[in-house]
């Protein structure tokens, strides 16, 4: 027993001490967005008075032609692309139950989209569409990733809340027909993922909304000017210009003026009918935000610069106030009204660390199961006649999820192992040991620490559950920095083991 012991510990230790140190490089995922999003640094910081280019911000911004709204100016507009990009990128299975997996008509044929599940209850319910940051047009798995309390470009709240969800792809991405169009005609697939949304039967189609950050907020903003069917709008970061986005990234005819106005929302302020909210933080794209605050002259559009934050620090505190408003908002009108004393308030609270979609996982043969992050992979480690799994995450990304290592096993009768000997073989290590009752059953749990070759040190919880003959193990290893930030999910883990009767 003790030699299997050693032998799991040192292989864990070298797979958390290679995720830990290379926790800040890219995942190499299976999608592009879930790596841009989180790396979302595509705007120019340009100084309150004077832009990237030294010339001074004006105080207010013509329209190029006043007589047509955005929506006219588009749809009569046709765009040049200097290069056809597209992307085939697989689009992974979302958990069951919490997301599907749909494809919405659109002007260049059937986009992917992942969509709020049914929720079975009869009822119309609200829905935002959320468009994450970043240049890429398809999605990926990063609905049901769970990053940093200062960067959670997920959107993630919503859902978490009980707002329906969906999560577009646009022309070029994952497969799609078409080709990037860099925020012209992924406008006119928002407009048409407001359309299927609509269609839904589970979805009010008076109380269908729009947010996005960065990239993803000046779509939403494009969008707002576009069409007026969105209930309200939320942006986090947007820009008032286009060139103010990194430009590697533009598909179309940079030698053309009227491309950029095209897609740039400080021309079209005047077009915005829906009750829109502009987000940024002082250190991020205020500026841009400032210049739409001066140009502006419509009353549905509402600015919001949050003191001391940056572009990505807004959005966990601030989308779940923005979901809790939706959740308010159920006149026949839009009612949502925000203060920046309430958003002031909201970014003081202290951060949340939300539990990952879980999945089952069953050992037939055994009659076990116990869920686990949705994100996760299992392993199948078993030697010698023994019963193991490893349970890691897919990505590396610096995070509890991501950085847990997870031990599973089954102890048979055959191999002499009861609840006892575990007990006093960790207490022997030195190991802090508790009895406990997992359901109902009899339970211990030791905690202690683990030291690898390199000098870092890793958290080592053992839960250990005894039924009848049957022992399992749940032996969880996360590096020291992460202290007890991921008790909560390794207890739901533990919490959720059952026996087949």
């Amino acid at each position: 027993m003790k030699n299997k012991i050693v032998t799991k510990t040192f292989v864990v230790m070298m797979a958390a001490a290679m995720c830990f140190s290379s926790a800040c490089s890219s995942s190499g995922g299976a999608a592009n967005n879930r790596g841009e999003a989180q790396k979302d640094v595509e705007t120019a910081r340009v100084d309150d008075e004077e832009s990237s280019t030294g010339t001074k911000s004006s105080s207010k911004t013509e329209s190029p032609d006043e007589s047509q709204s955005f929506a006219q100016a588009h749809d009569a507009f046709q765009t040049t692309l200097a290069k056809e990009d597209h992307d085939d990128y697989e689009i992974p299975d979302p958990p069951e139950g919490v997301f599907d997996l749909v494809h919405y008509p659109s002007k260049v044929g059937d986009l992917a989209a992942y969509v709020s599940s049914d929720p079975g209850d009869g009822e119309k319910h609200p829905m935002i569409i959320w468009v994450v940051g970043g240049w890429g047009n398809g999605i990926d798995d990063f609905p049901w990733c769970y990053p940093a309390w200062d960067d959670d470009q997920t959107g993630s709240a919503f859902w978490q809340a009980g707002v329906l969800t969906m999560y577009p792809s646009f022309r070029g991405g994952c497969g799609n027909p078409g080709n990037y169009e860099t925020l012209f005609g992924e406008v006119d697939d928002i407009a048409s993922a407001y359309d299927y949304a609509a269609s839904l039967p589970y979805v009010d189609p008076d109380r269908i909304y729009l947010g996005g950050h960065s990239t993803g907020g000046t779509r939403a903003l494009l969008a707002a000017e576009y069409t007026d069917k969105f209930r309200a709008v939320f942006g986090f970061g947007a820009v008032d210009e286009i060139k103010y986005h990194n430009n590697s990234q533009f598909t179309f005819d940079t030698d053309n003026e009227e491309e950029y106005k095209m897609r740039s929302p400080i021309y079209w302020l005047d077009s915005v009918k829906t009750p829109t909210f502009l987000i940024e933080g002082s250190e991020g794209n205020s500026s841009n935000l400032k210049n739409i605050e001066r140009t502006s002259q419509n009353d549905n559009i509402h600015c919001y610069i949050m003191e001391g934050q940056d572009h990505w620090s807004v959005l966990a505190p601030l989308t779940r106030v923005l979901a809790q408003k939706i959740l308010a908002d159920t006149g026949t009108e839009c009612n949502i009204a925000i203060t920046q004393e309430e958003l002031d308030e909201a970014m003081k609270q202290e951060p949340e660390i939300p539990l990952p979609v879980m999945q089952q996982y069953t050992i037939e043969d055994m009659g076990v199961s116990f869920s686990y992050p949705y994100l996760w992979e299992v392993s199948d480690v078993s030697s010698n006649g023994e019963i193991s799994y490893m349970l890691t995450s897919r990505y590396e990304e610096d995070n509890i999820w991501d950085l847990s290592v997870l031990y599973f096993d089954v102890w048979t009768p055959d191999e002499g192992v009861d609840l006892q000997m575990v007990k006093e073989s960790v207490a022997d290590g030195g190991y802090d040991v508790q009895e406990e009752t997992i359901g109902g059953f009899p339970a211990m749990k030791a905690v202690g620490k683990q030291e690898d070759d390199s000098g870092s040190v890793f958290n080592d919880t053992l839960i250990a559950v005894q039924k009848d003959d049957l022992l399992v193990t749940f032996e969880f290893y996360l590096h020291e920095d992460f202290g007890s930030d991921a008790d909560p999910l390794f207890d739901a883990i533990v919490n959720s083991l059952t026996f087949a009767q």
